[in-house]
């Protein structure tokens, strides 16, 4: 046995194999790829599946260091197909939803994937065949098929939930207040001196007020079914309501006014330190922290 001959086979096999497995992933993708593409209309999902396919074994094809020009181009036309084949399928059913609404003497703005109704915002996902309502950033509801029957009754679900309700400002300012004057007393005993401007993180007031909330039962026995629940878009509706209102709020005597600061760049990619509050369906601001003076 020649040992050594073997070894430079083996060697030249371990060499080729990762080249040989790319192409052939790449061939096969491509296979898929032209028998989509050459159907009457195209399809949109199938062309999805097969463009994930087609984008990983072109990695592998790099991996294994070949480049192949005709299989990037390739890739990208099929790219572009499939972008504008999910595209024509999000348009179609944005019209079967907006005929829905309009039959019901309702109006949807915008256009896919984010349609606008009233002051609720649908974000599309075509791809996934998933969408989901929003009021401002706030998620309202998980991802849901795209049904146009269950997407309208979970508008109007949220719409009462949300939009329409109770305006209850004057006890929301007075919990709010509350809150953020017992951080500001906490936060005063600990540091030895009053945060800047007496502003307290919004998030973290929002959290002071949820707790500030529970009843006896709750810390007689903390648990899950006597947690008294207080969702945050709850709260963000609370916030615009008590600004449409005017956010003042009368403590011993002497009235207050909220107010709301913007918050910083590094605030607003985070959910944890600042609050999205909507001035309209898509327009509005990040606000990273509160006061009352």
């Amino acid at each position: 046995m020649n040992d050594e001959l073997v070894q430079a086979l083996q060697a030249g096999q371990n060499e080729t194999d990762p080249k040989f497995k790319a192409l052939k992933a790449a061939s096969s993708a491509l296979a898929t790829a032209t028998q989509l593409a050459g159907q009457e209309k195209l399809d949109a999902l199938p062309m999805q599946k097969a463009l994930e396919k087609l984008q990983e074994a072109v990695a592998l094809v790099k991996a294994a260091g070949l480049e192949d020009a005709a299989l990037d181009s390739a890739t990208t036309a099929f790219a572009e197909a499939t972008q504008s084949a999910l595209d024509s399928l999000a348009f179609q059913f944005a019209r079967d939803l907006k005929e829905s609404f309009e039959a019901r003497g309702q109006t949807v703005d915008g256009r896919p994937p984010t349609l606008v109704v009233e002051q609720l915002v649908l974000q599309i996902d075509i791809a996934a065949r998933k969408a989901q309502w929003f009021y401002g950033k706030e998620a309202l509801t998980s991802p849901l098929p795209l049904s146009l029957n269950g997407i309208i009754k979970a508008y109007d679900q949220q719409r009462k939930t949300i939009l329409e309700r109770k305006d209850e400002t004057p006890v929301f300012l007075a919990d709010l207040y509350k809150a953020w004057n017992d951080l500001m007393t906490e936060k005063t005993e600990k540091s030895g001196r009053r945060p800047a401007q007496n502003r307290i993180n919004l998030v973290e007031t929002y959290a002071k007020l949820v707790l500030n909330r529970q009843v006896a039962r709750f810390w007689n026995a903390p648990s899950r079914s006597t947690f008294k629940d207080y969702e945050r878009p709850f709260f963000v509706r609370d916030l615009v309501l008590a600004n449409e209102a005017g956010a003042t709020v009368a403590v011993d005597g002497k009235s207050y006014r909220l107010r709301l600061g913007v918050a910083t760049k590094s605030q607003a990619d985070s959910a944890a330190r600042s609050v999205w509050v909507p001035s309209s369906a898509l327009g509005g601001d990040f606000y990273g922290d509160i006061t009352f003076e």
